[in-house]
């Protein structure tokens, strides 16, 4: 029985494994930037919203209680 290799890929060149190499640093890089904007919007709106809970229990503890 022969075996079937034609699913094999062609070893890649020393250029096209340069090309390569570049597109998944530059797709790292774009995705790192990505992650480093969304946790500064996540702790920026984490702070608002303590800073808002602060107010209005500080807001509760100054009315008086009827």
């Amino acid at each position: 029985m022969a075996e079937d290799l034609s699913f094999r890929r062609k070893p890649l060149t020393p250029e096209q494994r340069q090309a390569r190499d570049a597109v998944r640093r530059v797709e790292a890089e774009k995705a790192m930037r990505d992650h480093e904007q969304a946790q500064k919007a996540f702790y920026a709106n984490k702070e608002r919203l303590r800073e808002e809970r602060l107010a209005r229990e500080a807001r509760e503890a100054a009315e008086p209680k009827t």
